[in-house]
């Protein structure tokens, strides 16, 4: 699925220069920092157990565990890559990059080939690291299942973005940077509906001019509400475009009204549905108290929503316990069987190996509905990104 530049014979050359300047790249990174902060502000086979220590040596995906997304084949799992490139949120150090190097073997070692990345992802001069990364672990994964990785990237909707034409070129300038000649999935990181409608239309319209450059293998949405994706489904489909994925926040904390009807509508479409923060930042990890929280801007967050979460706690320990897995297994476990991908954030080798664990064994019906049932029962939910529409 990756086209490799400088690996294949009969590749084509590509002179896809990437400039911007000085002072756009300050008001990305500016852009960038305050959407994270707006968004902050604004709201763990079969019964085996796992040992986050110890590298997995069999790959804990068979054949027909994989899922069919669009025209292509991916793990029921994917990894997130938001934190590869994060100072602010993260705490992303370039020291870090040989551990992330190892995370990545890890994972297509043990069957992932779905990763998820955004061309904002990273922060100041970093902007745009992760897919760097990524770009660069597949270069030098010695194997030749780097030929079946999907990434899916997402195109931040900058308010410069106002034609199809520059949505394209940020779909080359990611193609440059992750040094591929094809995107799995090129994504719309939001949807500019609630405070810009007129750039909408130019957006959906980049997706089909990149998709029929076949810069992209298949189109999808990030954050956007059950009505609006409807629109843009129905709209796509009117230009031949096949809309193949809507990523959404989803989890044990993110599972009221609307996100369910989001999970309905894909159901409805077609359209596989992408679950990004499937441990809620880390709150569904058990790592955390009210008297322990992360530092940075997470603490705020957590801090009014762990208080009363302790009834959901305390049956994913119950059911991690009886099952020989973790919290975090069984919280990714739940997004799995509820038909989602969920793409987990990884920044250490360690919970590479943990998230690695939630597959290959899958909850009874009787254990969902009863972390539904104390889900539902905890008195704050996650809040959700302000930027998802109706």
């Amino acid at each position: 699925m990756i086209n490799h530049r400088g690996h294949t014979e009969n590749q084509k050359n590509r002179d896809i220069r990437h400039r911007s300047s000085t002072s756009k790249q300050s008001t990305m990174a500016a852009f960038s920092a305050s959407t994270t902060t707006a968004y902050l502000a604004s709201f763990a086979s079969s019964n085996q157990p796992s040992s986050p220590s110890k590298p997995f040596q069999l790959p804990l995906i068979w054949p027909w565990q994989k899922v069919k997304m669009g025209p292509m084949t991916v793990s029921p799992m994917g990894f997130g890559t938001w934190a590869w490139g994060n100072q602010l949120l993260w705490g992303y150090d370039q020291t870090m990059d040989a551990d992330l190097q190892r995370i990545f073997n890890l994972a297509v070692e043990n069957g992932i080939n779905l990763f998820d990345t955004a061309d904002s992802y990273g922060t100041g001069k970093l902007n745009g690291q992760s897919e760097k990364l990524l770009g660069k672990f597949i270069r030098e994964y010695p194997g030749k299942a780097r030929d079946d990785i999907v990434i899916a990237t997402k195109f931040a909707a900058y308010p410069w973005r106002l034609t199809p034409g520059r949505f394209v070129k940020a779909c080359k300038g990611s193609l440059e940077r992750l040094q591929i000649e094809q995107l799995g999935i090129g994504q719309l990181h939001w949807s500019t509906a609630n405070y810009a409608p007129p750039q909408e239309l130019a957006l959906w319209d980049g997706l089909v001019a990149m998709y029929e450059q076949g810069l992209v293998r298949a189109v999808g949405v990030s954050n956007y509400g059950p009505k609006q994706l409807v629109k843009v489904h129905d709209y796509l489909k009117t230009r031949g475009v096949p809309l193949c994925s809507a990523q959404v926040q989803f989890s044990l904390l993110s599972m009221g009204e609307e996100q369910m009807e989001i999970k309905e509508v894909c159901d409805s479409l077609g359209v596989r549905l992408i679950a990004y923060s499937p441990l809620g930042l880390g709150m569904l990890t058990g790592k955390y108290t009210s008297s322990q929280l992360p530092v940075g801007p997470r603490g705020l967050l957590f801090g009014q929503i762990l208080p009363g979460l302790q009834p959901l706690l305390k049956v994913l320990s119950k059911i991690a316990t009886k099952r020989r897995k973790t919290i975090p297994q069984v919280a990714i476990n739940w997004c799995i069987c509820k038909g989602a991908i969920p793409i987990p954030g990884v920044k250490t080798v360690r919970q590479a190996e943990e998230n690695l664990g939630a597959l290959g064994w899958r909850l009874s019906l009787e254990e969902q509905i009863e972390l539904e049932y104390a889900a539902s029962s905890s008195p704050r939910k996650m809040i959700q990104n302000v930027f998802q529409t109706r």
